[in-house]
């Protein structure tokens, strides 16, 4: 890390631990497409100086208006706290529609590492607000199971959690045929979260023909962000496309 980005990730650290929901809109007069954006942090911070204004900044070059969740980590991160931050933030947007100049037809839910687990198990569970057109994920959390993230899966679930919580937030028992569209992709040499994460992921949609998009890329770590120079630059514009063709489907 650059001492900049040293700065901007302690800063992410010791934030507010509270539901919080930045905004990134375009000001163009405008409607535009949005998309919603979990960072990662192991549910112990939320790392937006990388998973989340980068992102938000990239997508509003592309044309579309983004959101980053802040929610609640550490000692106020155990299910479904983090679950209920998201699905608050999905009802502010859709309640600010008219005011921010919001296209509704398809938003894209974004996730990185538990950030991702975050946007995963929240589309694997009933609740009563629209559900993405399409769900983009980053080198994702899936399982609660062996191949977890340790750290995420104590700060979510605690050190002893019960059988049945540790299948309900393993989202690959959870994908269904009506599972939102899906772009993942992770690194071969993620030393984090284990690629089987992904790969668990890609054969349960598989399983249940959900459309979505699997991409590995050799020698790429974790924690990449939008990983400029490395083998997995340009992942970001292929979900942009991926969910252009959901949203062009549901339209």
């Amino acid at each position: 890390m650059t001492f900049s980005e040293i700065l901007r990730a302690a800063a992410d650290f010791w934030r507010p631990n509270r539901y919080g929901l930045k905004k990134y809109l375009l000001n163009d007069g405008r409607r535009h497409p949005f998309a919603v954006i979990c960072p990662g942090g192991g549910y112990s911070m939320v790392c937006s100086f990388l998973e989340g204004l980068p992102y938000a900044k990239a997508l509003n070059a592309l044309g579309y208006h983004a959101f980053v969740v802040y929610y609640r980590v550490r000692g106020k991160a155990r299910y479904p706290a983090p679950q209920e931050d998201l699905e608050r933030a999905v009802r502010e947007i859709f309640a600010h529609a008219d005011e921010w100049m919001l296209d509704t037809n398809g938003y894209s839910l974004w996730g990185s590492s538990a950030g991702g687990h975050l946007a995963a198990s929240f589309c694997a569970e009933s609740r009563p607000v629209p559900k993405p057109a399409a769900l983009i994920l980053c080198y994702p959390v899936v399982t609660m199971s062996e191949l977890t993230h340790w750290g995420s899966r104590e700060s979510l679930l605690g050190k002893s959690p019960a059988p049945e919580l540790i299948s309900r937030l393993s989202v690959e028992t959870r994908v269904t045929p009506d599972f939102p569209p899906t772009f993942v992709w992770c690194g071969t040499a993620d030393r984090t979260v284990d690629p089987a994460n992904s790969r668990m992921l890609a054969d349960a949609l598989a399983a249940n023909g959900v459309p979505h998009e699997f991409r590995e890329h050799p020698g790429v770590d974790h924690g990449v962000g939008v990983g400029r120079g490395l083998a997995c630059e340009g992942w970001l514009e292929k979900a942009v496309r991926f969910w252009d063709s959901r949203r062009e489907e549901a339209g």
